[in-house]
């Protein structure tokens, strides 16, 4: 194979960044995207409508949201509490907060559907307990431009000048560790091996 067609996918052993707490359990793919935002045929400029109706009302004015505070703009660790990204399957959630600007996630639990396609942007998906993951949030909104960060290698945290222990989960901790996290750049490198593959087969 040429090696003009081999793809380099970054490896992914840490992030760090500003963190934004967005505090509930249960937050669905719905509410951090609605749905009528999805008629769209590329994920570009999704952002701006992430959380859209927790963030304004009916006639667009603002409401108390993290996403609106000036303080936040730069943020891109998201801190959430449990079951973060439940409901559909939609893609476009963990697009639309990446595209806000959001690099990593530290949260009590994520669906697993949601944590899949994090994982398929390159986005770790770090869990941790409650008190932790509430100490974090607690930190974060009283120190908004603070350091936060993530050793998805080590499986820790590091704020304030201290470290606590995290999860990763094994798949994308490899994935994200060893740059194998893009499957679909992995295809398109290896797409002449798997041609070659099929023409091999007997029955394709």
């Amino acid at each position: 194979m040429s090696r003009e067609n081999e793809v380099e996918i970054p490896e992914v052993k840490k992030a760090s960044g500003s963190g934004i707490p967005i505090r509930g359990n249960d937050i669905d793919t719905d509410q951090i995207i609605p749905a009528r935002f999805m008629k769209v045929v590329t994920f570009d400029g999704l952002g701006e409508f992430s959380f859209f109706d927790l963030r304004f009302d009916e006639d667009d004015n603002e409401k108390e949201h993290p996403m609106n505070e000036d303080r936040f703009q730069d943020a891109n660790v998201m801190i959430t509490n449990a079951n973060f990204g439940c409901g559909s399957s939609r893609e476009h959630a963990p697009q639309a907060l990446m595209r806000w600007g959001i690099d990593a996630f530290i949260g009590e639990s994520f669906a697993e559907i949601f944590a899949g396609n994090c994982l398929a942007l390159g986005m770790p998906t770090v869990t941790a307990d409650q008190e932790t993951v509430e100490e974090l949030q607690d930190f974060a909104d009283a120190n908004p431009d603070a350091e936060i960060d993530i050793d998805v290698a080590g499986q820790t945290v590091t704020y304030d000048g201290k470290t606590v222990d995290v999860t990763v989960d094994e798949g994308q901790r490899k994935a994200l560790v060893d740059g194998i996290w893009d499957t679909t750049a992995l295809m398109k490198s290896n797409q002449q091996s798997i041609s070659e593959a099929a023409e091999s087969l007997p029955y394709v």
